[in-house]
Formats: structure tokens, C-alpha cells, sequence
């Protein structure tokens, strides 16, 4: 009898205190005062965003402020939504030059199973440097080989890899060689130009198309196995297993594809075997920026920071490259394509914009664009009613060097903007 009474206690704390929990009422926060740029739609000029269980419940210009909100007063500040690295070394990387700071890449060269999320390392000292600097969320993805792994797209805030997971799996990469140096050197010295060469893309392409038929003749295999039940299932075929995804629609690929004539390779393949996809690199995609329209895949652009890779395109090329693909009409995202200068998100974006690029389009590149690329347009990546309250709050325009990030909100969350940059600075203030 006393064991009943016992645990009937213990059941009626534990109905309570859930009870209770679910009548607590959701923290409110109300931003107010700043000229708000939500990316999509006109700019408020002076306005209230408020936030609530951790998404934006109301923004505009006469906002009415609950009672009992936390109040952020923003005069002088511009609200902008958290910005999105489209491809990044983030928590894979911390020492390039020390290998056992780098986890990006396996051995082998098909690696299907490989997941980035796996190797993530939440305490990296990049991801709040890049945090502080308004950046919210990244895609981090493995390289190396023809089939690197699948890449997972983070928010740069959390205790753990998978609290910062938004899609563990965001795609599977694909990777053709890099533009050889046309001068004998910055892409391998080996040629001039043109990628990995006709019979190279031919090759590779060739091999990726016997890798996806394996996989779709083992998925046959399996359906008819467990249809008749009197054949038994395949032995396991890891490669084809974790293929299934991407021939079934399920998991876009994301294919590193640099020269012009690797890039209508590529699109073919994909057009064959009707994979969603999107490309990474695309530096002479110029060349060929209406073929990528009509495919309508997006861009992932490589980094700005680079040297050219084929100085006959111009020293001004890789700056151009994405200024004429949007002229073009494919939509565009930037990267940092790095871990130790992720940071520098932005200033690829205001690279564009200085040599063309309208300005309003570099902002979208580095905020919805890439939300919509990764199909996380809903959620994120502008400043609107019911998506995440990813807010960055900063002292002037977010793509000028000279801006500085006030407060970055994360679902909600006012992140402590703290990290390695500013211990060095507290640290030397004293000297």
C-alpha cells in the first residue's frame, strides 16, 4: 500500500511540475527603436521586433510592447537578420598546419557515409569568433576524394554538435579537381586552365554514373526482397545505402565544380540523373552563367580571397564572377570556404558589391539566398513574423569593415559575444 501512495505521489509531483513548466509563461523581448532591415520588404526606418519563445512574433513600425517584455532599446542601431556562411570549415578545422586540429576529410575517395555533424567540434574557438561578427549559421562541410561526405548546416550557438544541428544532413559532396594555374602555378602548375580536362570530367563522371546505377540496382534488390519474401535482402553495400537518399530526391548534392568546361559536365550529369543539386566554386561560371540559369541550380561562390586561378580571365575575375551570375538571374550565396577567417563572411559579399554587385543583392546573398538554397527559407534568413529571432544588432552597415556587432540574438537568446579575439584584446588593454 505504501509503494501505491508512494508512487502515486511521485507520479502527481511530476504531472504538476510539467504542468507548471507548460503554464510558465515564454520570455518576451522587445527590440525597440532600430531601423530594421529585414531583406525582404522595405527597410523600417525606425521600428520594434518582438521576440518570443525564441521566434520574431511581431516587427514593424507601430508595435505595441507587452507588458512585462525585456526591453532592448536599439536607438542608433540597424536590426539585421543573422547572416548564413554557405560553406565553411567550422569546428572541422582549427590549425590548418597542425594535423590533429583537422577533421575534414578521410581517407579514400568515395565516403558517402561520412557526416560532418559526426566530427563537428562545438568548442571551436572560430565559431564564436565568426558569431561575433554576425554570422548565425553555416554550412560546415568534408572535402577531399570524389565523394567527400555530407556536409550539416549549424547555428553557430549551443552546449553540444547536435544542439547546434539545423539539418545534420544538408547535402552530399561531390568534388571535381580545382582550375589548374594558368601560369604555372596557383591551381597545381599542371596546364593552362580548363579544370580537370575533358577525359578527367569524363571519368569522373563516368564513375559517379556506376556508383548511382549500383545504388539504384540495390535498392531494387531490396524493394523485391522484402515485396516477395522469399528472396533474401542484399548484403549490406555501404556506399549504395547511403547513396538512397540522394537518387531518391531526398538529399540535394552539393558538386565543388570550377572551369567553365567542368561546370556544362556537371550540369549534365545532373540534368541524367535527376539530382537536386547546387554547385560550390563555379569560378568560371561567368563563362557559362546562362546554361546556369536555365538549370536554375544555385551557386555556392568559392572565396574572393583567392588568387585567380587562370590569369586570362583577369585579376578581377573571381570579384566579377558573382556579379554576373546574378546579372544573369542564378541565385547566388557566398562563403568564406574557411574556418580561421570565417568571419570575413561579409566582406566577400561587399567584394561584389564593390566591383557591381546592387548592394541590397549582396545582403540577400548572405542571408536568404543561402536560407533558401539549404530549403531553410521558412525558418531563417530575413526578419519576419514566425521564423527564428536570429537578429544581428550593429552600429552601421553589416557589410562595412568598420562596423561594429552590438548583439547577436540565436533563437532567441542574447549570445554572449565573448571569444579569443577579445581575451587578447582585454589582455594587451592592460599592458
Amino acid at each position: 500500500m505504501r509503494k501505491r501512495i508512494t508512487l502515486f505521489l511521485l507520479v502527481a509531483g511530476l504531472t504538476a511540475g510539467l504542468i507548471f513548466a507548460q503554464a510558465k509563461p515564454a520570455k518576451v523581448i522587445a527590440i525597440k527603436g532600430a531601423r530594421i532591415v529585414p531583406v525582404v520588404g522595405d527597410d523600417i526606418e525606425t521600428g520594434t521586433i518582438i521576440i518570443k519563445d525564441g521566434k520574431i512574433e511581431a516587427v514593424g513600425r507601430d508595435v505595441a510592447i507587452p507588458a512585462g517584455a525585456e526591453v532592448v532599446e536599439a536607438k542608433g542601431l540597424t536590426a539585421y537578420p543573422g547572416m548564413i556562411d554557405g560553406y565553411s570549415l567550422l569546428g572541422l578545422q582549427e590549425i590548418s598546419g597542425v594535423n590533429e586540429t583537422v577533421d575534414n576529410r578521410e581517407t579514400g575517395r568515395i565516403n558517402p557515409q561520412v557526416r560532418a555533424i559526426e566530427a563537428l567540434r562545438s568548442d571551436s574557438m572560430h565559431i564564436p569568433i565568426s558569431l561575433a561578427n554576425g554570422i548565425t549559421a553555416a554550412l560546415v562541410a568534408p572535402s577531399g576524394g570524389l565523394i567527400s561526405g555530407q556536409s550539416t548546416l549549424i547555428k553557430l550557438y549551443g552546449w553540444t554538435n547536435r544542439e547546434m544541428a539545423i539539418k545534420a544532413s544538408a547535402a552530399m559532396q561531390i568534388e571535381f579537381p580545382a582550375i589548374r594555374g594558368g601560369r604555372g602555378g596557383f591551381g597545381g602548375g599542371m596546364g593552362r586552365g580548363g579544370g580537370a580536362g575533358a577525359a578527367d570530367a569524363t571519368r569522373l563522371i563516368a564513375e559517379l554514373k556506376e556508383l548511382f546505377n549500383k545504388a539504384r540496382s540495390y535498392e531494387k534488390r531490396k524493394a523485391f526482397a522484402a515485396k516477395t519474401q522469399t528472396v533474401g535482402l542484399p548484403g549490406l553495400d555501404e556506399t549504395s545505402e547511403f547513396l538512397l537518399p540522394v537518387i531518391k530526391g531526398d538529399l540535394p548534392v552539393m558538386i565543388s565544380v570550377h572551369s567553365d568546361r567542368d561546370i556544362k559536365a556537371a550540369l549534365a550529369f545532373v540534368k541524367d540523373e535527376n539530382l537536386k543539386a547546387m554547385f560550390y566554386g563555379v569560378e568560371q561560371g561567368w563563362k557559362v552563367a546562362d546554361e546556369l540559369k536555365k538549370s536554375s541550380i544555385p551557386v555556392i561562390i568559392g572565396s574572393t580571397y583567392d588568387m585567380p586561378p587562370v590569369w586570362e580571365d583577369g585579376y578581377d575575375q573571381l570579384y566579377l564572377n558573382p556579379v554576373l551570375l546574378n546579372k544573369a538571374g542564378v541565385k547566388i550565396a557566398f562563403s568564406s570556404s574557411s574556418a580561421s577567417v570565417a568571419w570575413n563572411l561579409p566582406y566577400h559579399a561587399a567584394k561584389a558589391a564593390a566591383f557591381g554587385l546592387d548592394k541590397r543583392e549582396a545582403l540577400k546573398a548572405v542571408t536568404i539566398y543561402p536560407a533558401e538554397i539549404f530549403g531553410v527559407d521558412k525558418m531563417m534568413g530575413s526578419i519576419e513574423r514566425g521564423k527564428a529571432a536570429n537578429i544581428v544588432l550593429s552600429d552601421g552597415d553589416i557589410l562595412e569593415t568598420r562596423t561594429n556587432i552590438k548583439k547577436v540574438y540565436v533563437d532567441g537568446r542574447d549570445c554572449d559575444l565573448s571569444n579569443k579575439y577579445t581575451e587578447l584584446l582585454e589582455k594587451y588593454k592592460k599592458k
